[in-house]
């Protein structure tokens, strides 16, 4: 099922999981579309077990990923799911991989990468900092190679930390910024180039998240196929929606 040209991965009575497409915002300001927006219609659809008919429906955002990145997305479609999935992501019990494709190559072919890192005020971006800045936050990341290829390398990444921008400004600083990433110093374009450049994607993609069903208690896995443009990069993926 689609919501909008959105697939949904996984959906219950008190959680809703897609797989993102690039270019839409998962939160903006009012008049501006987003997933938001798109979710809450869908879910005002749905009648009166959601709030629709009163106009109050409920959407609560544990987390969220980029405009220009794609995959796994959760919300929560009652209060009590979204403030048991938010506790579970303060205290890390939340397994999120992700999949990029990077400029050079990066070695060694796995490792874990620490860093200080801040977002740049009134900026639309972040920056390594330095250990006296005020606004720093450490970032940690695991990462291996899953790939070598004329255009650089295809990396799995584990974040420990999940802090602005943390993949890009992270790889980016190392001199292996993601592709299509011109934010962060990408040459290499990714996708389609429109003219917008906020509608671009990037090379980043939400592969898997791994957390406790907020009301079940059970292990929860799901899995978001790979994008079409990613196809252009030699990296093909056409499994179904995995959830165990």
């Amino acid at each position: 099922m689609d919501i909008e040209g959105i697939p949904v991965l996984y959906e219950t009575e008190e959680l809703l999981i897609i797989n993102k497409p690039a270019g839409i915002a998962t939160l903006a300001p009012p008049g501006i579309d987003s997933l938001e927006v798109r979710i809450r219609q869908y879910l005002a659809s749905k009648g009166p077990s959601l709030g629709g008919l009163s106009g109050k429906v409920y959407l609560g955002m544990p987390h969220r990923l980029d405009r220009p990145v794609t995959g796994v997305l959760v919300f929560g479609k009652t209060r009590r799911a979204t403030r048991r999935l938010a506790r579970q992501f303060e205290r890390r019990q939340v397994r999120k991989i992700y999949w990029a494709c990077v400029q050079g190559t990066v070695q060694p072919e796995e490792g874990t990468w620490y860093d200080l890192v801040r977002k740049i005020p009134d900026e639309p971006r972040g920056e390594i900092a330095s250990s006296d800045h005020p606004d720093a936050q450490l970032a940690i990341l695991h990462y291996r190679v899953r790939g070598y290829f004329p255009w650089g390398t295809w990396l799995e990444v584990e974040l420990e930390t999940g802090r602005f921008h943390q993949i890009r400004i992270q790889a980016a600083s190392r001199g292996h910024p993601v592709l299509g990433d011109f934010l962060y110093g990408s040459q290499i374009p990714f996708g389609p180039q429109v003219e917008d450049w906020r509608l671009r994607p990037i090379a980043l993609h939400a592969r898997s998240i791994q957390f406790v069903d907020p009301i079940s208690q059970l292990p929860l896995f799901v899995v978001a196929p790979l994008w079409p443009s990613w196809e252009a990069l030699g990296i093909y993926d056409n499994s179904d929606p995995e959830v165990i």
